[in-house]
């Protein structure tokens, strides 16, 4: 590794990891406040539930795809909405972006994020609130692409209406000022061309996207959503975790029909609902990408080898069940900048042709306020850059790294990053069941660079990054006397993120890419579309049960999945309104 600039480096290294969580402080110059509870009248605690009910549909799993499809069904149905976490209204740490990151590093039983770490070593957050991801993420808004829907099988009209439902409610354009002008130019003189202005729509070149963050820093999630719903037609529960399926064969036919649910409350006591008489009613699974497979799992349908290791009766042996698991990785370059910066959060996408997205996040000089906060998505606490084995990823190592970041001078908070997400990915993986309690976290594998188109992807990535750096545009936030050579040693010795070093991680870009990687939460898969579930969303093999959420996903949609989860809602919810009309019409 260079050894220049020593000092420098000493107290720049850390400033890239405590960014995040400075751009949180405030996107639009407003006063954030926890969003009001709307008061819906229909969400209730699960201990409040009948032992027995029936319901049109059941929605297992109040996240960025139930929450939409729970709205929409309300309107001419009885719907069930299941969601084993609580509610995120009058919670600083979901709707106050001033508290980004907070609710991240709460490994509290009643905390909205539950943590899990894959077998890769790479530390993850798994949502346990009403709205999902929607409550944890960084905010950024942005629609898949025109081949992506045309490959989804989906109505181009549906999804364009679709999306408009979904943004009337949470979708705003953010301010661009200073740092982030600079990447945009940077990007676009670096060639990826052309400047598309702002827009929600995917297309080569460099963009605005959308934010779900509102001007006066309020975070509005797939729970806002539930304000369409018609109160008279829906339940929501909460912490109401979902044992099982329960399945029966009619009049001697083979094919299983999924017709309730058993679910407990917050004092352990089972309760059952039921699907009520009639062919248009359904069981929808909306789990995520680790809830729905492993429900799947626990519920009897999924590899028999897996049934048979925990006792689970199988009622359809179905091997794809758990597999094809992808995380996108992410890599990003710290850069300290030698004048103040705004602070936000992702506001610039630069959509390449090589199969890589870029990205950036600043933050301002904030050393004061900000040091008993959780220093974001790339806090020790948090673990997201975390790839060492669980062995040697001690609290001890983490309470150190946190106690070295607290020591740092204020001068070393000053600056921002720049990331890269490659598409796809193309590497997949793996995910088992350790337990038939649904809130144990399943074994999940995902193999990052385990492809090598995709670490090349990462290669190329990365020396974007540089020439936006090297750019005319970004110039006046670059340290003259630090090379690039210096930024990427300074984010691969970075002691955040207990992994192991190698001295050539500047040099090779490949294992720069190895040694830095981290997830962005935009892992998918488990129920595949086609293989899992057919282009209805229906589970192959099994009458009234579908699965609809990001674990049906093949690739990661658009830069960042969110708008597209909500999307796929809102869109299988008015499909399942058309098919039930066209049904009762005729009689």
């Amino acid at each position: 590794m260079l050894s220049t600039h020593n000092k420098l480096t000493s107290v720049m290294v850390f400033s890239g990891w405590f960014t995040i969580l400075a751009a949180a402080v405030l996107l639009f110059n407003g006063v954030s406040f926890a969003q009001t509870d709307p008061g819906y009248s229909f969400m209730h605690q699960a201990t409040t539930a009948p032992m027995v009910s029936y319901y049109d549909y059941i929605i297992v799993g109040g996240g960025t795809a139930g929450c939409p499809l729970a709205a929409t069904l309300s309107q001419n149905s009885s719907v069930l909405l299941l969601e084993r976490g609580g509610s995120p209204y009058g919670n600083d740490n979901i709707t106050d972006l001033a508290a980004f990151g907070a609710a991240l590093s709460d490994l509290s039983p009643s905390s909205p994020s539950q943590r899990f770490v894959s077998t890769d070593g790479v530390v993850n957050a798994r949502a346990r609130v009403l709205g999902g991801g929607s409550c944890l993420n960084a905010g950024f808004y942005t629609r898949a692409g025109a081949d992506y829907i045309r490959l989804s099988g989906w109505d181009a009209k549906l999804v364009n209406e679709s999306y408009k439902w979904v943004e009337d409610v949470v979708a705003f354009q953010p301010p661009v000022r200073q740092w982030q002008a600079a990447v945009r130019d940077g990007l676009v003189e670096a060639g990826v061309q052309p400047y598309n202005g702002f827009t929600y729509e995917h297309m080569y070149g460099t963009k605005v996207g959308g934010t779900i963050f509102d001007p006066n820093g309020h975070r509005h999630t797939a729970a806002d959503l539930l304000r369409y719903a018609n109160s008279s037609g829906l339940t929501v529960l909460l912490y109401a975790p979902v044992n099982k399926i329960l399945f029966t064969r009619l009049g001697g036919i083979q094919k299983p029909r999924a017709h309730g649910v058993i679910f407990k409350d917050a004092d352990g006591v089972d309760h059952r609902a039921y699907l009520k008489r009639g062919s248009m009613n359904e069981i929808l699974v909306s789990s995520g990408s680790l809830g729905s497979p492993q429900l799947l799992m626990l519920s009897g349908v999924g590899p028999k080898r897996q049934l048979r290791a925990h006792n689970i009766t199988t009622v359809l042996e179905q091997p794809m069940v758990g597999l094809g698991m992808s995380d996108n990785p992410m890599n990003a370059v710290f850069v300290p900048s030698p004048q103040p910066v705004e602070v936000s959060l992702i506001q610039i996408v630069g959509i390449t042709r090589n199969g890589t997205y870029i990205e950036s996040a600043c933050g301002e000089n904030f050393a004061g306020g900000a040091r008993t906060l959780d220093y974001g998505m790339f806090s020790p606490k948090i673990g997201q850059l975390s790839t060492v084995p669980p062995k040697q990823r001690t609290q001890k190592a983490i309470d150190k790294a946190v106690e070295d970041m607290k020591a740092l001078p204020q001068s070393a908070f000053v600056g921002g990053f720049i990331l890269e997400k490659i598409v796809g990915p193309i590497s997949t993986g793996h995910l088992e069941i350790r337990s038939r309690d649904p809130n144990v976290n399943p074994s999940v594998t995902f193999n990052y660079f385990k492809d090598p188109r995709d670490l090349q992807r990462c290669v190329d990535g990365i020396k974007i990054i540089e020439s936006v750096i090297e750019s005319k545009a970004f110039s006046p936030f670059k340290v003259d006397t630090l090379s690039i050579i210096n930024l990427l040693n300074m984010t691969a010795s970075s002691p955040v993120n207990l992994l192991p070093k190698h001295a050539n991680a500047s040099r090779s870009l490949e294992q720069f890419c190895k040694d830095t990687v981290m997830t962005i939460w935009h892992y998918h898969g488990g129920c595949e579309l086609d293989r899992v579930v057919d282009r209805d969303y229906k589970v192959i093999g099994i009458d009234a049960l579908r699965v609809i959420d990001g674990s049906t996903f093949r690739n990661s949609p658009g830069t960042n999945p969110q708008a597209t989860v909500m999307m796929l809602g809102r869109y299988m919810g008015v499909k399942l309104l058309r098919e039930r009309l066209a049904t009762v019409r005729p009689n």
